[in-house]
């Protein structure tokens, strides 16, 4: 009988992925948004060793000047190179943004859980609160936490906005808890005497992980919308503290005199960062490459 025939049937090495499958972590992958925020962002960090200009300095004989060689991108009505404040004013309004984020990050985790996992009298108290928040526009609540506190400095705007800017994210975190709290593991874990910190740690923050981050990117593109928007209105930061919103809250002048560069250049600085923050939120959402869900 001639053997070579006859094949051996049982288990074969599989072959290799072809190589679009290696790299299927790249797909949908927002490369343009991800290196257009890390140079804005490293440029904000150094500007402060690389820039020679004082943001502050105001040079009379050169106020009102187009872009040109020695100022790039020219210079507002009090002299003062536009530059050199558009680099200092980003790491402002970044850090606002950081700021409110990360503080009703914190209280929308905090009333998400209470209300997901806590009794259900616990849960009507804090949806019932969320729904009056929700009820009123935020600007109107900052704007009324912003004439209680009172200030008009960096860390009192950010607070007023991180205060104001969680209802929405505890909504989602308590309807994502609510799931959780009927899943056999948790179940099995309240069973063996594991407490609601435990639970927390352990089953409910690795599940929100994925929902926290584009909540929490999204949070920090809104809190810089309201900072330049109150700004605008003259209710946000003054004008000796430098930030894209106070530079914005001069384009009603500017516009006027005709000084287009003053508008132009610190406008389309915060729309690249608000479009680079919209897509790297978009891909959080419903990123491939995350590890899968315990749900």
């Amino acid at each position: 009988m001639d053997e070579k025939r006859f094949a051996l049937v049982g288990i074969r090495p599989l072959p290799p992925p072809p190589a679009e499958t290696r790299c299927k972590w790249r797909r949908g992958t927002p490369l343009v948004s991800l290196t257009l925020l890390g140079a804005i962002l490293l440029g904000c960090l150094l500007c402060g060793w690389t820039l020679p200009q004082n943001p502050a300095y105001m040079d009379l004989a050169a106020w009102g000047l187009p872009p040109g060689r020695e100022h790039w991108f020219g210079t507002d009505s009090m002299g003062r190179d536009l530059f050199a404040m558009i680099w200092h004013g980003g790491r402002l309004s970044l850090l606002i943004g950081l700021g409110a984020a990360a503080l009703s990050g914190a209280l929308a985790l905090l009333a998400g859980c209470l209300a997901g996992l806590g009794p259900a009298w616990l849960d009507r108290l804090v949806m019932r609160g969320t729904e009056l928040l929700l009820s009123v526009p935020e600007l109107l609540w900052v704007l009324l936490l912003r004439g209680v506190l009172g200030g008009r400095g960096p860390g009192s705007l950010a607070l007023v906005i991180g205060l104001t800017g969680w209802p929405v994210m505890a909504r989602v975190i308590r309807t994502e808890a609510r799931q959780l709290r009927g899943c056999g593991y948790v179940q099995a874990a309240r069973c063996m005497g594991a407490g609601w910190f435990h639970v927390l740690k352990k089953h409910l923050l690795p599940n929100l992980f994925p929902s926290m981050m584009f909540m929490m990117v999204m949070n920090v593109r809104g809190a810089m919308m309201t900072e330049s928007t109150l700004s605008f209105l003259g209710l946000g930061l003054p004008l000796e503290v430098i930030s894209w919103g106070s530079l914005l809250s001069l384009s009603q002048r500017a516009m006027l005199g005709g000084d287009w560069w003053s508008v132009v250049f610190p406008g389309a600085f915060l729309a690249a960062v608000l479009l680079c923050l919209t897509g790297i939120g978009n891909w959080l959402r419903g990123n491939p490459g995350r590890r899968e869900s315990n749900l």
